[in-house]
């Protein structure tokens, strides 16, 4: 891991016009995608920090710590930018469901795949 600073590591990020990033956050040891989230500068220095999944809450407007009230936390293994660096992928110990319906995962509510023998 790069020597940089916290704060070097999140001014490499292409946060949008509201200031957020989409973080994606994956099981560190399967791979599976749990959910999405969105974070500010300093939800991510939080994340970064505290080994703790924060997230920015837009509807809320307030930070979150993924698992303080459900018990369903993410435990931080690392945590990536991609190579636009406007997407951050969070690998994580998922401990409970990731979904706020319970679920395992966001990903299994609804299958979007392509219509049989669709080109």
């Amino acid at each position: 891991m790069s020597a940089d600073t916290i704060t070097e590591r999140v001014a490499r990020v292409a946060f949008n016009a509201d200031g957020l990033v989409p973080a994606i956050i994956q099981q560190h040891d399967t791979g599976e995608v749990l959910m999405l989230g969105w974070m500010d500068a300093e939800a991510l220095r939080r994340t970064l920090t505290e080994g703790r999944v924060t997230f920015w809450s837009r509807s809320r407007q307030e930070y979150w710590r993924k698992g303080d009230t459900s018990g369903h936390a993410q435990y931080v293994k690392g945590a990536r930018l991609d190579c636009d660096g406007d997407a951050v992928l969070v690998s994580v110990e998922q401990i409970g469901a990731a979904c706020h319906t319970g679920d395992r995962t966001c990903f299994d509510a609804d299958d979007l795949s392509p219509a049989e023998g669709a080109p």
